[in-house]
């Protein structure tokens, strides 16, 4: 049998990463408690023994004597002789001999009476005078400087530890200092007191300290680019400098090297993901260079590791109020702390998707997509857009729905809406039709060998051969992802994408996240199994009958339907008369004013109803839509109205018959009717578009240029044909186009130019030629002085009045009787 191994197991790498955090965390602070502890228990033995060592030798006791004190001449020939017979002083150690004296010193069990039980001290103490306790210190004058002491192992025996020491010759004073100062570290030197600074001065102190990280930060980023492998380990360095002490600079620091770190992982990143290498690529040897590349990546991989514990350990704190004992950063600064730490973490998922850890950067920005604070939720929202649209194979993309399904599940579908609008922006349109693996990609098949020696000969069997073996090492080495690969990613991906719209259509309906779901399932409709349409439209029709949806959230579910049944829904006899119904009926509660957000909606859902299912709509149903959509151009904004005749010029092509609008005429019996619901019954054949003529006269001129345009039969040719730049955009892209929420008018008003732009009007150019020249006259006269008499003006205007009355006089003489 083999001997049992007692040798604890090296985990894997694998298992280390498995291991929780949390686990690993408890595991460090046990250590460094139980480091702590046996630190704090070794110097407090040590301060225990070196006291003893002090006063053994500062206070020398004196002997102890005999209790009964006879016969003293007796005792002195006594101890003679047993130094005659003790060995000869020469032949002992200066060591040994001074641990003689120390202990011939010290009153131990051994040189005890036995026989008296009185207390050791008690016959001196009953001669000894009253003396203070500091007289029995003996008074040294210190001329030589003490000779520093060794400690030596102690010895122990029934009476306790017996401490050994030894004298050190050399004499160095500051040792001595440092070495008092280690073994009282409790009594600490009273510091001189620090120099207050003035605010100016601080400033001035902080800014330099600042601009010394700032040059240390660029010292090591810059040698760390220069060349990646040989000084790797200055990363290790760069990131010390996350636990900056000062607190004057220290959440400066620490966001530039959170920064900086960032943008060296992104630039010495390589393209691949590294692995853990086998035990036996271990063992085996290797060129230098190879080594060398191994130790870089290792490297990397640890310190990428440690970087990314640091930004999530930034963000904890921030999430708990945590506040460090240090109290270097304040509990106010952890907020932009956290938010760099954030941003960086956004660019890693972003720009590493392929690198190692990638997983647990989503696992850390997923939850933070709900967060309370709006910049740091829209922050990661943006982040996991931005990863939606690049990703072309749809790996990543795959592990980002996992998670954010997983979270909107746990957390009871109480999460913001902005989460799930997030999937919109998956690059998934471009599976038209979800079909078998096989029919998309078949794999060539290559010819068996019964089949070779059927058909071909010898040498045509050998070419065979050889351009198949050819052929499958071209497809191993082929750089690009496989259609097969992806359609699987993307089918994968679809289906944790529909499993969450249908959680929350089915569970949460009253939920503000039903809008988003809605236009999700309006954009992917397409690829839905067909087996889930039936009950997929009746769901929606549901919802829009409950009366509880806004008026947008309304429309995505016609939009829905439709999508659903423009795809594979051709194929099912499904006539969607209650949906064209809701939308004919609730066209004009479209908002008139700036808020005109539902307008784009309801484009998408005419060109989706009406003219992609041209073959399934009645003509009397597009008359009545062609007729309320010109009523409803009149009432919206510009851009809006756009739009709507854009829609109308659509389905004037694509339904000739509603010509029939521009005639006077009935056509038919009955009356229009425009208060009726039903696009079928309200008889809208027998109206006219009225509203064109009022377009005409509208204050937009793109406006004016559509209702002319409409008027005369939506031409193709001729003078009344819109120019390219409108005939070829969509509405939607009109309706884009011109809108006015930058507060702009589109196309720009033109200025009113004059015909003679060179000469500017001056003030003396608005005046008839006979005044000006009067003012002239009257400006070249030169001033007298003449005696101001104002008499004469006086009397003629006494006379005056007196002159007519008397004309009057006169008049009525001449009047006949009677008449005045």
């Amino acid at each position: 049998m083999k001997a049992r191994r007692n040798k604890k197991q090296v985990p894997s790498f694998r298992k280390l990463l498995k291991t929780s955090k949390v686990k690993l965390e408890n595991k460090l602070k046990n250590k460094q408690f139980k480091q702590q502890s046996t630190l704090k228990k070794y110097r407090k033995e040590q301060r225990k023994l070196r006291q003893a060592v002090k006063d053994a030798v500062s206070k020398k006791p004196i002997p102890l004597e005999d209790p009964k004190k006879k016969r003293p001449g007796k005792r002195i020939e006594r101890e003679e002789e047993e130094e005659e017979e003790a060995l000869p002083l020469d032949m002992m150690d200066e060591d040994d001999l001074q641990l003689m004296k120390d202990l011939g010193q010290r009153a131990s069990f051994l040189t005890r009476d036995l026989s008296s039980s009185e207390p050791v001290h008690a016959r001196k103490r009953k001669h000894e005078h009253v003396i203070d306790k500091y007289e029995k210190i003996p008074r040294t004058l210190q001329t030589a400087p003490e000779k520093e002491l060794i400690h030596l192992l102690p010895i122990k025996d029934k009476s306790g530890i017996i401490p050994q020491t030894r004298e050190k010759p050399v004499i160095d004073n500051n040792q001595d200092e440092e070495d008092q100062e280690e073994m009282e570290p409790e009594e600490e030197i009273i510091e001189e007191p620090i120099k207050e600074l003035t605010l100016e001065e601080h400033l001035i102190e902080r800014k330099k300290k600042l601009q010394e990280k700032k040059m240390r930060i660029a010292a090591l980023a810059s040698a760390i680019l220069s060349d990646p492998e040989s000084n790797i380990k200055k990363l290790k360095e760069l990131r010390s400098m996350l636990m900056e002490q000062d607190p004057d600079v220290a959440v400066t620091v620490r966001k530039l090297v959170i920064v900086s770190l960032m943008e060296l992982f992104k630039d010495i990143t390589p393209s691949y993901k590294i692995r853990p290498l086998t035990e036996a690529e271990k063992s085996t040897k290797i060129r230098k260079e190879t080594q060398k590349l191994r130790e870089f990546e290792e490297g990397l991989v640890s310190q990428y590791k440690f970087y990314l514990e640091n930004l999530e350990q930034i963000v904890k704190d921030w999430k708990q109020r945590k506040l460090k004992k240090s109290n270097v950063v304040s509990l106010k600064a952890y907020k932009g702390l956290a938010e760099v730490a954030v941003k960086s973490l956004c660019e890693l998922l972003v720009a590493l998707p392929h690198f190692n850890f990638h997983n647990n950067i989503i696992v850390l920005i997923v939850p933070l997509m709900n967060d309370m604070s709006k910049l740091i939720s829209e922050m990661c929202c943006e982040a996991v857009k931005k990863l939606f649209k690049q990703d072309k194979l749809g790996q990543a993309s795959l592990g980002v729905i996992k998670v954010i399904s997983g979270f909107v599940k746990g957390r009871n579908y109480e999460v913001r809406p902005e989460m799930l609008k997030t999937f919109l922006c998956l690059r998934i349109k471009e599976v038209e039709v979800k079909k078998d693996t096989e029919d998309i990609n078949k794999q060539k098949k290559f010819m068996t060998f019964k089949e070779k020696r059927k058909t071909l000969s010898r040498m045509q069997r050998k070419w065979k051969k050889a351009e198949e073996k050819l052929e499958r090492e071209l497809r191993e080495a082929e750089a690009s992802e496989s259609t097969e690969k992806k359609l699987k990613l993307h089918t994968e991906t679809l289906n944790i994408v529909f499993v969450t719209y249908f959680r929350i259509l089915k569970k949460a309906q009253r939920s503000p996240l039903l809008p988003a779901v809605l236009e999700g399932l309006a954009k992917f409709a397409h690829l839905i199994n067909v087996e889930f349409f039936d009950d997929l439209l009746v769901v929606l029709h549901s919802l829009i009958e409950s009366g509880d949806l806004s008026y947008q959230e309304s429309l995505h579910c016609v939009q829905t339907a439709f999508h659903v049944l423009s795809g594979q829904g051709d194929v099912l006899n499904i006539d969607p008369m209650k949906f064209y119904t809701h939308l004919y009926k609730t066209l004009f509660k479209l908002h008139a004013g700036a808020t005109n957000e539902g307008v784009e909606i309801v484009l998408q859902c005419l060109d989706v109803m009406l003219t992609k299912r041209r073959k399934q709509v009645s003509q009397q149903r597009a008359l009545a839509f062609v007729k309320r959509l010109c009523t409803l151009a009149l009432h919206v904004l510009p851009n809006s109205s756009i739009g709507i005749l854009a829609t109308n010029r659509t389905l004037m092509h694509t339904f000739p018959k509603t010509d029939l609008l521009f005639d006077n005429e009935s056509q038919g019996s009955g009356v229009f009717l425009p208060e009726l619901d039903e696009p079928e019954y309200c008889n809208a054949q027998n109206t006219a578009l009225w509203e064109l003529h009022a377009l005409r006269r509208h204050y937009h001129p793109i406006v004016q240029r559509f209702a002319a345009h409409l008027i005369a039969g939506a031409p193709s040719e001729g003078s009344e044909a819109l120019k390219p730049e409108l005939s070829r955009r969509s509405p939607a892209e009109l309706f884009e186009a011109y809108s006015m929420a930058a507060m702009t008018f589109n196309p720009p008003v033109e200025s009113s130019n004059s015909k003679r732009k060179d000469k500017v009007l001056q003030g003396d150019s608005f005046l008839s030629e006979e005044i000006s020249q009067l003012i002239k006259r009257h400006c070249s006269e030169v001033a007298t002085q003449s005696p101001l008499d104002f008499t004469k003006y006086l009397e003629a205007s006494v006379r005056l009045p007196t002159e007519a009355k008397l004309e009057v006089s006169d008049q009525r003489r001449m009047l006949p009787s009677g008449l005045d």
